[in-house]
């Protein structure tokens, strides 16, 4: 069990090759494909660069760095809050730590996180992408209110052989979701309700194909 002070984003890239690497050695599976969901999309392409993967699907994945993400989620708070986070992630894109940060910021950029984040904020989605070589599937959702249909948009321009699955009115957990605030994160924590129709159907297709 790692604590969060010594978290850094490459150990889930390492758990990601391990896994491969223990999938790719049992005699029941014939081909490896990999699936990353939102950051998992950022780290599953790191780690099958240097792989022999099947095909890689990216599901909700930013085509953006880590810190231009948080300041485009920090764009729908009050614009205090992205003023007071500013120089804060500035400096963290630096590699520095930052010791004073606001109360109100304080579970964002804890002590605790902050090596975490700036090991995240090294990558840029659209620089790894394009070092894949294996088919590529982009999926996105249009009500997605964390990951934006111009990710997908990024990714495909980087990766141009990629092909794209968007699916209409599915947000970011992967649910039938309006664009309103408030409704699509109502579906958060409902459990009961379905994946978005079309999800499963264009994914399975791809791996088909």
């Amino acid at each position: 069990m790692v604590n969060e002070a010594d978290l850094r984003f490459e150990h889930y890239i390492q758990d990601v090759k391990d896994w491969i690497a223990k999938l790719q050695k049992d005699s029941r599976f014939s081909e490896v494909i990999v699936l990353g969901h939102s950051e998992g999309s950022t780290i599953g392409m790191i780690a099958i660069q240097d792989l022999k993967v099947a095909k890689y699907i990216s599901v909700a994945g930013p085509g953006f760095a880590a810190g231009d993400i948080i300041r485009k989620q920090l764009k729908a708070q009050p614009p205090f809050v992205l003023q007071q986070a500013e120089p804060i992630l500035t400096k963290l894109e630096k590699g520095e730590l930052v010791e004073d940060t606001p109360a109100f910021l304080a579970a964002l950029f804890r002590a605790s996180v902050q090596p975490y984040m700036i090991s995240w904020m090294k990558y840029d989605p659209s620089v790894e992408i394009a070092k894949l070589s294996c088919p590529v599937l982009l999926v996105q959702g249009t009500t997605d209110l964390q990951v934006k249909v111009e990710d997908v948009e990024v990714l495909a321009k980087a990766n141009p052989k990629a092909k794209k699955l968007i699916v209409e009115g599915m947000n970011h957990v992967l649910k039938e979701a309006e664009a309103d605030r408030m409704k699509n994160f109502q579906t958060y924590n409902n459990p009961e309700l379905p994946l978005k129709t079309g999800l499963l159907e264009g994914i399975v297709e791809f791996t088909k194909e």
